[in-house]
């Protein structure tokens, strides 16, 4: 499969990706000197996973533990950026172009990196993980394991789409893969919801040269609805329907119409309409990928249940990243960090939990969301600051500021941030919200310290 791959987008070994993850462990995640050489044999530390959070947990144990024997299992044989997948349909990246960490990676970290592997259980009490492989089962044993399986695509039940053909999530390098090549060969592309992922597919589709017709299909009355209010999703609306998309809001697919062969022809809508289709893109949402804990009595909810440490309720077991029910990339690392540093002795905590964030660029158009942008009822003032094309907005109740937009300038977005995680009260709020910064209300107290 990736030898085809690679032969249809090549190499760009010069083509340097942004690297996201830190080079340095922060000095709270060490491992006291006390403990440093009281281990009597080599610790076997296995990651399940080689996204964002496995990577970041093999540099860190590595980091923190040199003689120990670090082996990763994963489905996944590249190690890849999954929010710059669009990138490899539109052909402005190639599969090595997506790496944040470098292809030698795994050789430089001395860890033992078992591919296309699917972990099939994992069992506490022996310490034993069973998975299979070029359909042989297997099984490993850890003295510490950490979790970072990640998540699946959500296919909704609509009637006849879980069976049809030329159907894809935008999930992981072979859905990127597959989407660039039916593409070119499709006359009629369906992109089923309008969240992050949804609009990341659009917005590479919309680049490849000679697309067929391109529909978004989005179930609210905008694009990007839990980021966005009406202003600033209309900016992008009107980006793409310049570009020659269609998009239906307020709609529902209901069902999918399949040729003779299976193949998908047709969305049939709760309007009665029927949108042509020959290739679809199911962008409507994931779920953590919790089945390999079936049976080992490890707790979960939405996700793998962890404590402040990244610890699960079973001894030695531990867990990070979207496996979690987490969404983001800054709490996926820092759950990472944590995890691994307990793993190998130390003692660390997850502070920062902050995950409303988020920042994306549609067509030249940076934006960034933070917080809850949509007011709960009408007890929150809503304002707004129009200079050009930079847009601006704040919902804001008794002083504090519970969500904010910027569009087309995301400059001194921290000062916002810090305002919403921590739930800041500042005087007189909603009168500066727009030029507010940290000395409005950080201060210093005798010693030295910041407080608010």
């Amino acid at each position: 499969m990736f030898d085809k791959i690679k032969k249809i987008f090549g190499s760009d070994k010069d083509n340097q990706s942004e690297n996201r993850t830190s080079n340095d462990i922060p000095k709270e995640f060490t491992v006291p000197e006390s403990k440093v050489g009281q281990k009597s044999q080599t610790t076997t530390y296995v990651v399940i996973g080689a996204s964002v959070a496995g990577v970041t947990a093999v540099k860190t144990l590595r980091k923190l533990d040199k003689s120990a024997k670090i082996i990763v299992l994963s489905k996944d044989e590249n190690i890849y950026s999954r929010c710059m997948l669009h990138h490899v349909i539109s052909g402005h990246r190639t599969i090595e172009g997506i790496n944040f960490v470098g292809g030698d990676f795994m050789e430089k970290q001395d860890a033992t990196w078992i591919k296309k592997a699917t972990v099939k259980s994992i069992d506490p009490d022996n310490k034993t993980i069973k998975y299979e492989k070029d359909e042989q089962e297997e099984e490993l044993a850890y003295d510490k394991l950490l979790i970072a399986a990640g998540a699946n695509a959500f296919i909704p039940p609509i009637k006849n789409l879980r069976e049809a053909k030329n159907v894809y999530p935008l999930r992981n390098i072979e859905d990127a893969v597959m989407i660039k090549e039916k593409a070119k060969h499709s006359k009629n592309i369906v992109i089923l919801g309008a969240g992050l992922v949804g609009m990341d597919a659009l917005a590479g589709l919309v680049e490849i040269d000679g697309i067929g017709n391109l529909v978004l299909i989005a179930s609210e009355d905008r694009v990007l609805d839990k980021q966005l209010d009406i202003r600033a999703a209309k900016v992008y609306e009107d980006k793409f329907t310049q570009k020659g998309v269609k998009i239906i809001k307020n709609c529902n697919a209901t069902e999918v119409f399949l040729d003779e062969d299976g193949n998908i022809k047709g969305i049939g809508t709760q309007s009665g309409e029927t949108i042509p289709c020959d290739l679809l893109v199911v962008s409507t949402g994931v779920r953590s990928n919790i089945g390999l804990v079936e049976g080992s009595g490890i707790e979960t909810e939405k996700g793998i249940k962890i404590n402040e440490k990244g610890e699960t309720n079973k001894p030695d077991i531990y867990a990070a990243g979207d496996v979690t029910g987490t969404g983001i990339w800054p709490l996926a690392t820092k759950q990472a960090e944590v995890a691994a540093t307990n793993m190998a002795g130390g003692d660390a905590v997850i502070e920062d939990t902050f995950e409303f964030k988020n920042t994306m660029n549609f067509l030249g158009v940076p934006t960034v969301s933070i917080g809850f942008i949509t007011p709960a009822d009408d007890t929150y003032d809503v304002l707004t600051y129009t200079d050009g094309d930079i847009y601006k907005m704040a919902v804001v109740k008794d002083n504090v500021l519970t969500g904010f937009i910027s569009q087309g300038d995301l400059s001194y977005i921290g000062p916002y941030t810090q305002l919403i995680k921590d739930k800041i009260k500042v005087d007189n709020l909603e009168e500066g919200v727009f030029e507010i910064g940290y000395s409005d209300f950080f201060k210093i107290k005798q010693d030295g310290q910041f407080e608010w």
